[in-house]
């Protein structure tokens, strides 16, 4: 293999419109961005910035071999910095998910966050989350990238220096593997995350309503007004929060449920059944027309399913399309929101001498 301008040549064949690296050139305080491809055996590619260590297209076949990009993006590294903030593909960090009213409390200090989420929480690290650094690169090989960022002591108001190590793994089986390594130098909640959009009928493709999902949990964590936890595990059983038995994403949206209406659909954190060895199996979704399916499994406690509540068309992407309301979702695997400030949940806080390690796997198939 020879590495050229960042990507390897390959046997395999491509799918078609991956980008031009030059679309994603560029400097921000004096650190280069660049685009990457990973790429299979059997043809399944990817293409990943450094800026905000963001997945940017994702190519894989249907049930006939036809490939579609499945998660929405932009096409220039330029639309990802001027574009009203949706953590298209990002990594998420110091803190994946809320923190409500940016406060918490930690061996008796209390700390404040930037308050970015409506004025009212902390969402997703804040204004300078690590979506929006640039992360040092290394592509070790064709189907690997290794990406890494050091966080220095209090930026967005956390405590202590944080270096953080993400492998973005591309697979022979189909599966884009997502690895995290942490360590910190002082006490500090981490809470780690990826927030690709997908759309399993093709990036922009329709509604994903339609889409049949089951997630393995039998308790969610239910919200305020706000979409703060409040601390509760509750029961899925005779809500439209149960989905253990596969069912179609929109079949009861619009219920008059109080949960769906907080959330404007479904953004909330799911309880994931332990399992008795390995990743858990978090969850699967099947798009029906194309038969293409996801599941997702991870070594986490929880997972955020978001059903593209707050995309309303004002947003064009990739190929002139426009993403419109529950065009895509998310699966994002976690620790629960705001567990810096709800003793009942799995801790979140790293101490220095512990070694953070997370796991997500996105593993694509076919169904007739």
């Amino acid at each position: 293999m020879v590495l050229i301008a960042g990507l390897f040549s390959c046997s395999n064949p491509s799918p078609p419109e991956l980008i031009k690296d030059e679309s994603f050139a560029g400097v921000v305080a004096g650190e280069k961005m660049r685009l990457f491809t990973l790429q299979n055996e059997n043809g399944v590619a990817t293409q990943i910035t450094n800026y905000g260590g963001r997945v940017v297209n994702l190519w894989v076949p249907d049930k006939n071999g036809k490939f579609d990009d499945i998660v929405l993006g932009y096409e220039t590294i330029e639309e990802y910095m001027d574009s009203n903030e949706i953590y298209y593909g990002a990594l998420i960090g110091r803190y994946g998910n809320r923190i409500g009213r940016g406060l918490f409390n930690l061996n008796d200090t209390v700390y404040k966050l930037g308050l970015n989420d409506g004025g009212k929480n902390h969402l997703h690290g804040g204004m300078k989350g690590f979506h929006n650094v640039v992360w040092d690169a290394e592509q070790p090989d064709e189907q690997t990238l290794v990406l890494n960022y050091i966080s220095r002591d209090m930026e967005e108001g956390y405590p202590g220096k944080l270096e953080v190590q993400v492998t973005y793994r591309l697979t022979d089986d189909n599966e884009l593997r997502i690895e995290y390594d942490a360590s910190v130098d002082k006490p500090s909640p981490v809470n780690l995350t990826h927030h690709s959009f997908f759309n399993l009928n093709g990036a922009g493709s329709g509604t994903i309503n339609d889409h049949i999902l089951q997630i393995n949990a039998d308790k969610y964590t239910p919200v305020d007004a706000d979409l703060i936890p409040t601390g509760e595990l509750k029961s899925v059983d005779g809500t439209p929060m149960d989905f253990r038995e596969p069912k179609r994403i929109g079949q009861h949206v619009e219920e008059d449920f109080e949960q769906l209406k907080f959330g404007k659909g479904y953004d909330h954190n799911w309880v994931l059944n332990e399992a008795e060895d390995g990743l858990i199996y978090a969850a699967k979704v099947v798009e029906p027309q194309t038969g293409r399916t996801l599941e997702v499994y991870t070594n986490e406690p929880g997972l955020q399913f978001y059903g593209g509540n707050f995309l309303n068309s004002s947003d064009t992407g990739k190929e002139g399309k426009v993403y419109a309301h529950r065009s895509a979702f998310c699966l994002e695997t976690q620790h629960f929101p705001d567990s810096p400030n709800k003793p009942g949940f799995p801790s979140v806080i790293l101490n220095p001498g512990e070694d953070y390690k997370s796991v997500c796997v996105y593993k694509f198939g076919v169904e007739e």
